[in-house]
């Protein structure tokens, strides 16, 4: 019928006319700008496969939210990696997910950056980007547009960023009660974990790592030393700086008050190097000759290092058998192969410096601490570092049965000391269980009330976004999201601020009794990033995928 109309009506028989050739026109005018293999989406593709992607991304770790959230199983398909992984941290699983949706990398990539910023939320705020984007969908397809949702999407995140900035409480002036929130904030992020069982223990070890830290906030003096056998419930905390090496053969097991040398520098030139180079000698005597020549420099080195009246020497590379020799005459701990990290740790650690040569030991500063010593872990021996110069030190022993879930522990430890260093710096914290999300949503709608015009529609389907985070956690649960997101809804109507979802009985509850918290600033990150992605994904409008450029003579 639609065409039947258009051509017994010659002006609408020439309008259509007339679009058809613009877009020819523009098609022609392209194609002849661009190179072969260059492809444009324009206008409702490129906008709809953005959404698309992303929201199949936000999809895919849905169902990891909350403390009931279930696991993923990530099983690499290469032909040298088969390795496997379980876990629900947001971050992992998107990290690991080979993606072709430039939209979906814009999720995978806040999620990465919530992960560096404060490590605890990026599961949140992939979700509550696909949410918004969900909503965008449908007002996109009421004829609203992009930039009148993106106007009202502005007025909303404020008036949302307001509500949480009044609801956010600071106990950072009593220690006792500091301590306790950040116990609760640890507690809370390891409600989700694989710790979940384990977390009252855990989230102590954790809070007395942190505050080991006396506010430097620097996680490298925190070490996590994972080791296979026990249970979760043997690991525990290390007051100082434990080294996973061995010591030199013969060379002594103890030793206190160490002075100790760190260095990155060969030592295992007392050896003819084979490969790269070529020795044409007329005699064995000769070959003989220039062994020594090389065991002279390196006795000469290896003088030099024990001239600096160090008693410790580690070295993050290899030490050869001459070099450990006459370290062990002189009495010297000599301890080798301290990889790049472990070796910048430990001068962190120590208040030593990393150094190569060793010709002006007056400009060398050397690491200091009360003992070192070789303790059994399980079945392993480590070297232990007490007292050091750097009082903060300390390592995290965890065991457990299986190498997965070492692997898994351990990301779900580095959640909580990331969200709890970002506490120490910002000591503001808020409710959890969905309360803060119910009640940035209540703010919103008030605001919608008294605004006029479209935007006012991308303001309320904001405010429907928001309250979709605890539907999800609830659906996670098995419970009935619908019947208590109402009356959660009901509970902030009539006052009750602090209400949130209680997901071990399935009912709401008030989130300061139970001692569900959150971080003030991991979540006005989740609210800020999730939907400033979200407004740039709906700003699109062509999407150009360019073919790479050949290399001139065909290659």
């Amino acid at each position: 019928p639609i065409s039947i109309f258009i051509f017994k009506h010659p002006a609408r028989r020439n309008l259509l006319s007339f679009l058809v050739l613009a877009d020819q026109a523009t098609a022609t005018m392209e194609a002849a700008f661009m190179d072969s293999g260059t492809t444009v989406d324009k206008g409702e593709n490129a906008r709809l496969s953005s959404f698309v992607g992303a929201i199949a991304i936000a999809d895919l770790v849905k169902t990891t939210l909350g403390p009931k959230g279930m696991d993923k199983i990530l099983q690499r398909i290469s032909e040298h990696d088969q390795s496997v992984s379980v876990t629900n941290d947001g971050a992992t699983i998107l990290k690991s997910v080979n993606l072709d949706n430039a939209a979906a990398k814009v999720l995978v990539d806040i999620a990465r950056v919530q992960d560096d910023e404060v490590g605890d939320g990026t599961t949140s705020v992939a979700v509550l980007c696909g949410e918004l984007l969900r909503e965008a969908e449908t007002l996109i397809n009421q004829r609203i547009h992009p930039t009148t949702i993106a106007e009202g999407w502005r007025l909303a995140r404020k008036a949302a960023r307001e509500a949480l900035e009044a609801s956010c409480l600071d106990n950072s002036g009593d220690e006792a009660k500091f301590r306790d929130d950040l116990l609760n904030i640890a507690r809370t992020t390891l409600s989700s974990k694989l710790l979940t069982y384990e977390k009252d223990y855990f989230a102590n070890l954790a809070v007395d790592a942190v505050m080991r830290l006396r506010g430097s906030n620097n996680l490298d003096h925190i070490q996590v030393l994972k080791k296979a056998g026990g249970n979760l419930r043997d690991s525990y905390l290390e007051e100082g700086f434990l080294l996973d090496k061995t010591i030199g053969v013969g060379q002594p097991k103890r030793i206190e008050n160490a002075k100790i040398l760190l260095a990155n520098t060969s030592m295992d030139t007392d050896k003819i190097k084979i490969y790269g180079s070529r020795v044409r000698v007329d005699s064995l005597n000769k070959v003989a000759e220039i062994e020594e020549a090389e065991k002279s420099r390196m006795r000469q080195k290896c003088d030099k290092i024990i001239a600096h009246g160090c008693n410790v020497f580690i070295n993050r590379q290899l030490i050869y058998n001459l070099p450990e020799s006459i370290f062990t005459e002189n009495g010297v701990m000599a301890i080798e192969h301290a990889d790049f990290d472990g070796i910048e740790r430990l001068a962190a650690v120590t208040g030593g410096e990393v150094v190569s040569t060793f010709d002006r030991p007056d400009l060398v500063t050397m690491g200091e601490c009360d003992l070192i010593e070789e303790v059994m872990i399980g079945e392993d021996k480590v070297i232990r570092l007490g007292g050091c110069k750097s009082g903060e030190a300390c390592s995290i022993v965890l065991r457990g049965a299986s190498s997965h879930i070492l692997d898994e522990a351990e990301r779900s430890l580095h959640d909580a000391l990331c969200i709890l260093t970002a506490t120490v710096k910002d000591p503001r914290i808020i409710c959890g269980g969905g309360c803060t999300e119910v009640l940035m949503a209540q703010a919103i709608d008030r605001q919608v009330e008294a605004t006029a015009g479209k935007k006012s529609l991308a303001m309320a389907a904001f405010a429907r976004a928001l309250r979709q985070l605890p539907a999800i956690v609830a659906d996670n649960g098995g419970y009935d999201s619908a019947e208590l997101v109402t009356q959660l809804r009901a509970a902030h109507a009539s006052g009750k601020s602090t209400y949130g979802l209680d997901m071990y009985n399935g009912i709401i509850g008030d989130m300061t009794e139970l001692g569900v918290a959150e971080s003030f600033k991991s979540k006005l990150c989740v609210l800020l990033s999730a939907s400033e992605a979200a407004e740039m994904i709906l700003r699109v409008d062509d999407i150009i995928k360019c073919a790479p450029r050949a290399r001139e003579g065909g290659h």
